[in-house]
């Protein structure tokens, strides 16, 4: 191979698009045939790939495939709930599932890697990219990241329907600065390691084919230049031997984060760090063949990264056209009942005063706000293939569902802008309405990528619509469509039911429907903490303790003047039609050594008058370390399906050395002493129950 050629192998295109599909522009496609670009983003459909990569075979001097890599974050064709919804299902099968079916989707469209998961852990909802994830918790991360890996890869990559995954973005970038997308993130070794690394070497150890580093800085090194992480932990520690994708212009970003002079360092950098493809940046192509010829570079370390980039197309079968073809026609499962199984497992009963389920005797329902009849936001931020007139809206499920009841609907207001006329004419419709369905939130495109909020309430007028409804005495079901946690504690404070419907993609409205009537009993639980108010950020399961820890009759303590120092839900809050209580969490052994396995059980009881599912959290405290340790950390969770009145016991196994810590030196350090180990159905301390275990040399 030419140097050409090899920094071809090293660089990613894009795809253009047109009203009537994708198409390439005339420019990418001359480097194809020139054997300057290896790869390829925002490109789908079967005949569309199957054209380019036949002009990159039979076209180019080698005949080398092109990867295609798509954005299929929650979805392809068939767009599924946000990350952030779907973790609330605390459900990795359902999460392999949903990873499966897109990747099938995607692999019929031609597409053969996503840059999917997203294993950013986010405590702080002002960051639009927290829809992206699975929320504030690593094991959750990591689970969840495992779930996707699979689901996408499947066993073998050359497997009809699979296609290789990418997990990004490596990493902390969950932790930027003031909740800002791209700004810059300083956070200690610690919580490094013990909170945004986790994730990662799970899915490395799960097979990831690909990751792809984090646009930010961590302390002054742009993750795209960060050699200690990309080569000494990711590649060096962790083996990690796939390939290392940089996000869409990073490397020339590089020149703004005032680490490299042109586009020449830049190359240099990434290379040397370990990145393998450059994504549309043009560093590779441009400043490579320069860095080489002054020495920067060695051959044998552009030879290391070109041949990482072949063994994966090779691991996918691209150069196996029988491979190839048999990817494309292999028809996927219809995916229908499946979205709307994964949109219904996905909403969280926040509050409920009696009001849900809708009793059958309703005559009269209204239905108001702007997200009732928002069919196009249902999708939420990334669905970029899908088709944005198939999502079910809230309005025509409730419809669909409810045939013999009169259902009234005025949107009253917009999503966003301060026109307040229609509120009047939205509360004549409520006036003797038997319950309104109040359907408020953010638009798809106030979460996700550059999409950060400074303010969490609801945008425009939705405030006023809201609480002018309230004011009518009417019994209000309040239904919030977003990408985060809201702050709208008077919302809760009032409604008779208010529900985290985030965006659930295609099956929305239906989910909705379902869960309102009772069709399914809600088993949605937080997979973050939600704040009572934005001042109250970063607020998350498990901080460390303090000195002076809250006292309400003590002014000098750790709490706030204007608000509680609670948030608004726990982590793992939500409510269910039935009512569950946990009682005799029990340990095999009073005592345990670090090579050993603890073992757990704990009685569940549905008091309530229907079947229902419980989702049960295991949390344990170092009670004395040599480092503070958090007052709480997951280590398990657990669901267990119980008929009304029915008793079941759940199991929980922990590997004693998941237990260690990063001691004073960062390395993993196991202290014996006493361990609390505490069950329930969410992080609220109140409501665990606890027993103490020791830990022996």
């Amino acid at each position: 191979m030419t140097l050409e050629e090899k920094v071809g192998q090293l660089s990613m295109a894009a795809g253009g698009y047109a009203v009537t599909g994708p198409l390439l522009g005339g420019d990418v496609t001359a480097d194809i045939r020139a054997g300057r670009v290896g790869s390829l983003l925002n490109l789908w459909g079967a005949e569309v790939i199957s054209a380019v990569q036949k002009m990159a075979i039979e076209e180019t001097r080698l005949g080398i495939p092109l990867l295609v890599g798509f954005d299929v974050l929650h979805g392809h064709r068939t767009i599924f709930p946000i990350p952030l919804a779907e973790a609330a299902a605390f459900d990795a099968a359902l999460w392999a599932a949903t990873a499966r079916a897109s990747a099938a989707e995607a692999a019929q469209d031609g597409i053969s890697l996503v840059f999917a998961p997203m294993l950013d852990v986010a405590r702080d909802p002002r960051w639009g990219r927290i829809a992206e994830g699975a929320g504030e918790d690593p094991l959750v991360a990591a689970e969840f990241g495992k779930a996707k890996v699979f689901g996408f890869q499947g066993a073998n990559l050359e497997e009809p329907g699979a296609v290789a995954a990418t997990v990004k973005h490596f990493c902390a970038y969950g932790a930027a600065l003031a909740g800002r997308d791209y700004a810059s993130v300083d956070i200690s070794e610690r919580t490094l390691h013990e909170a945004y690394l986790p994730p990662f070497a799970a899915t490395v150890a799960a097979g990831c084919a690909a990751v792809m580093p984090a646009f930010m800085d961590l302390a002054g090194i742009p993750m795209t230049a960060h050699r200690p992480l990309l080569r000494g932990w990711l590649r060096g520690k962790q083996r990690f031997d796939g390939v290392i994708i940089s996000d869409y212009n990073a490397l020339a970003e590089l020149m703004r984060h005032g680490v490299a002079a042109d586009l020449v360092d830049a190359a240099a950098l990434a290379l040397i760090a370990g990145v393998d493809i450059d994504m549309m940046s043009g560093a590779y192509h441009k400043g490579l063949p320069r860095a080489v010829a002054e020495g920067r570079v060695s051959m044998e370390e552009i030879d290391a990264s070109v041949r990482r980039v072949l063994t994966l197309k090779q691991r996918l079968g691209l150069f196996d056209a029988a491979c190839r073809q048999r990817k494309v026609e292999t028809p996927s499962p219809a995916p229908g009942p499946l979205a709307r199984e994964a949109a219904r497992r996905a909403i969280v009963l926040l509050t409920n005063k009696g009001a849900l389920p809708l009793p059958s005797s309703l005559e009269k329902i209204s239905v108001i706000g702007p997200l009732a009849d928002a069919r196009r936001e249902m999708d939420g931020p990334w669905a970029a293939a899908g088709d944005r007139e198939k999502p079910v809206a809230i309005l025509e499920g409730l419809a669909a569902t409810l045939p013999d009841v009169e259902i009234r609907f005025a949107a009253g207001v917009g999503i966003e802008g301060e026109d307040d006329s229609g509120i009047i004419g939205a509360l004549e419709l409520c006036r003797d309405a038997d319950v309104i369905v109040l359907c408020v939130g953010e638009a798809a495109a106030m979460s996700g990528e550059a999409a950060s909020r400074a303010d969490l309430g609801l945008p425009g007028r939705q405030t006023e619509l809201a609480k002018a409804a309230l004011d009518l005495g009417k019994p209000v079901v309040a239904l919030l469509s977003s990408g985060r946690p809201l702050t709208v504690p008077w919302l809760f404070e009032r409604a008779a039911a208010v529900l985290a419907t985030w965006f659930l993609g295609v099956e929305a409205g239906n989910a909705i429907a379902d869960v309102l009537t009772g069709r399914f009993n809600p088993v949605g639980r937080l997979p973050v903490t939600w704040p009572r108010a934005v001042g109250q950020i970063p607020i998350f399961l498990g901080p460390r303790p303090t000195g002076r820890p809250f006292a309400p009759n003590d002014s000098y303590t750790s709490k706030y003047l204007d608000v509680s120092v609670r948030p608004q839900f726990y982590f793992g809050h939500g409510l269910s039609y039935s009512c569950f209580a946990i009682s005799d969490l029990r340990a095999k052994s009073q005592s345990f050594r670090f090579d050993e396995t603890v073992e757990f059980t704990a009685e569940i009881v549905n008091e309530g008058p229907q079947s229902g599912e419980a989702t049960v959290f295991l949390f344990a405290r170092d009670v004395l370390a040599s480092i503070a340790r958090p007052l709480l950390e997951l280590k398990g969770f657990a669901k267990i399906a119980l008929c009304a009145g029915e008793k079941g016991l759940v199991y929980f196994s922990l590997a004693a050395r998941e237990l260690s810590f990063p001691g004073a030196d960062s390395q993993p350090c196991f202290e014996p002493g006493a361990f609390e180990f505490s069950a329930g159905f969410s992080a609220e301390p109140e409501a665990l129950v606890t027993i103490r275990l020791e830990a022996l040399p």
